[in-house]
């Protein structure tokens, strides 16, 4: 199966939700949609799914034209982050009920959805009902019924949203494994950068409406093509200073000078935005090219395991991501170190220049 998006426009009360999206999926991929809230990525699974139609472009399986088609005639099937089950039956029917809809004989049933409860781990709990079970169990349960329908499409919004971090890193794991040997097109949609590294495939990028990069996950990751893809695809977002190539002399915000290292000597002379990202500044020194800044503390923000540290001088803020619990009182005096190898280098019209590791062709 393919899914084919021409030219996708979609418009609610005079404001653009889609606009002049167009994408292409084959069977076996496993895409994600990648934005913040109101990106638009709800909006384009339910014109996938047929929930809604567009206003205006076109939408192709297979290469026949579907725009016009409901969900009802599509082969489908959705997961939402809510966990949605029938409360009044048991996992056995819920994960049953697609399929005893189109009139499948008893024995097949049983066969598959103990096979797809097998596959989710989730066959002992088949003869209990949804609120017995965890979180965790209960999305695996409205998976396995998404699942069990052999479905061409399967779309994912946000389905891991709702559990705790352990169990969303295991279901991530499990749906990478469950889709290598599917021959469906899986879209997941998701507002972590994080969430769409670790789930592979390819990535898209949207925002208000827009497309703004797809490609194959990695190379989206390491070559944004614009600050925007660079911002959007960083959590935190990646570090921005505005800054100048002079000869042999790079310069940030006309006041931290350093020489011209290897990476950086085919950019020619002229106005630049770096960028580095969080995870890539540090406490101490690591590297012969690091930069060495003095910055103030302005916020030191501890998530389980690691903090974003907000730092600041005189002339732009940075943010670091560091692994470990690093307590620091505001305004304290601290050095951070960038490695200059690592810079990101955007021009004027915020067009990817260069990426680290990544010698590229100035863009005229």
């Amino acid at each position: 199966m393919s899914l084919t998006l021409e030219h996708v426009s979609r418009t609610v009360d005079g404001q653009t939700w889609i606009d002049d999206v167009s994408l292409s999926f084959e069977a076996g991929s496993f895409n994600v949609l990648l934005g913040r809230t109101l990106s638009g990525k709800t909006s384009l699974m339910r014109l996938m799914a047929g929930l809604d139609k567009p206003d205006s472009g076109r939408i192709l399986m297979n290469g026949v034209d579907v725009t016009g088609q409901s969900v009802r005639q599509r082969n489908i099937s959705m997961v939402y982050q809510q966990f949605i089950n029938y409360p009044s039956m048991t996992v056995f029917d819920n994960i049953a009920s697609p399929l005893r809809q189109t009139g499948v004989s008893k024995d097949v049933i049983e066969s598959k959805v103990r096979e797809t409860a097998r596959m989710l781990r989730i066959e002992k709990f088949l003869p209990r009902y949804p609120l017995e079970l965890s979180g965790g169990q209960q999305q695996r349960t409205a998976m396995a019924r998404a699942l069990i329908k052999d479905a061409g499409l399967i779309l994912f919004d946000e389905p891991l949203v709702n559990l705790d971090y352990k169990l969303r890193e295991e279901l991530r794991q499990e749906m990478r494994e469950l889709f290598a040997a599917r021959n469906t097109i899986a879209v997941y949609a998701t507002t972590e950068p994080n969430e769409a590294l670790a789930l592979g495939g390819t990535t898209t990028i949207l925002h208000e409406g827009r497309l703004i990069q797809s490609g194959v996950t990695p190379h989206v990751y390491h070559q944004p093509q614009t600050v925007l893809a660079a911002e959007l695809f960083s959590e935190p977002p990646i570090n921005l200073m505005p800054g100048r190539i002079d000869g042999n002399e790079v310069s940030f915000a006309n006041f931290v000078h350093f020489p011209l290292n290897v990476d950086l000597r085919t950019i020619g002379d002229g106005y630049y935005r770096f960028g580095v990202r969080p995870s890539h500044l540090s406490l101490v020194p690591s590297n012969d090219d690091d930069l060495e800044l003095a910055v103030t503390v302005e916020l030191a923000e501890i998530s389980g395991s690691e903090t974003f540290l907000h730092v600041r001088n005189e002339h732009f803020s940075l943010v670091l991501h560091l692994p470990g619990v690093h307590a620091y009182d505001v305004d304290a005096p601290i050095r951070v170190y960038i490695p200059t190898h690592k810079l990101f280098v955007f021009d004027q019209q915020d067009r990817l220049i260069q990426a680290p590791g990544l010698r590229m062709a100035r863009v005229a």
